[in-house]
């Protein structure tokens, strides 16, 4: 055999190697099946920028990491689309968890509003522990506490963001606020261009408003309608927190499904022509 057709045997096993290879991978869809990798879905991987991946690794929250596994801060950070500069509106903020990692993408010329319901805040009050923030490493963080119906920012912003709270806000401790008047707030709040992020736990398909209470769920499909009703574009949803394991019947703090439950994490835009 001469050389030529040497080289040309080299090269057709060598492809006939590397598509065997290709073919044996896992897929994201296989992934999703293996122990540890049970929150991939068919879907590309979201890209981290740097400054997101920066703030994830900020050692001021390593009580935080220990959960990051099963919260996904860096991808859902990342999937707001904020950046350096930007300013951010966090709704009910809870523990910080969130907020830490926006407050250091953002950085010093960016600002982090953290909007407390005063509802809210007569039984579970916050306002404290984003103070206590402030004094850790996170300056650029203002507390905004006013009635969850009169939402109101000092500054347009560029992003608004919200995680496990949408439900509450048609529940009796606050307000009653009706969801559709915080979404019209939000719209306002954003600049042109805006992105507002819903995370929420799913309720059963077609249950509305029924199971926020009770169950502390609530359905996506009804999410989507109220927040494009408000004016925003709808772009599309991170599955990051996705579990199909869980059928949407038990209530978010049953041992069962707690810190696991099968979650929708919805972007909208606000129109670039929008006012």
């Amino acid at each position: 055999m001469n050389r030529f057709a040497t080289s040309a045997l080299a090269v057709a096993l060598a492809s006939l190697a590397t598509a065997a290879a290709f073919a044996q991978a896992p897929t994201t869809h296989d992934m999703a099946s293996m122990p540890g990798m049970e929150g991939m879905h068919d879907m590309p991987a979201p890209s981290v920028p740097a400054a997101v991946a920066k703030a994830v690794a900020d050692p001021g929250r390593a009580e935080d990491a220990k959960i990051d596994a099963r919260r996904h801060v860096a991808e859902l950070v990342a999937f707001s689309e904020a950046k350096p500069g930007d300013r951010v509106l966090e709704l009910i903020p809870g523990s910080g968890y969130f907020t830490r990692v926006f407050s250091k993408v953002v950085g010093p010329k960016g600002t982090v509003y953290a909007e407390l319901p005063a509802e809210m805040e007569k039984g579970h009050p916050g306002a404290d522990r984003m103070r206590a923030l402030g004094k850790q490493g996170y300056g650029n963080i203002e507390i905004l506490i006013q009635p969850a119906a009169a939402l109101r920012v000092p500054k347009p912003v560029d992003v608004a963001f919200t995680s496990q709270n949408y439900h509450d806000y048609p529940d009796t401790f606050m307000g009653p606020t009706d969801p559709a008047l915080l979404d019209k707030a939000v719209f306002a709040a954003l600049k042109p261009g805006g992105t507002y992020i819903v995370i929420d736990h799913a309720a059963e398909t077609g249950s509305g408003l029924r199971d926020t209470d009770t169950l502390h769920r609530i359905d996506p499909a009804f999410v989507r309608k109220q927040v494009t009703d408000a004016g925003f574009e709808y772009v599309g949803e991170s599955e990051v927190l996705r579990n199909p394991a869980d059928d949407h019947t038990l209530k978010v703090f049953d041992p069962a499904i707690r810190g696991h439950t099968d979650q929708f994490a919805y972007k909208f835009r606000k129109p670039k022509s929008a006012k």
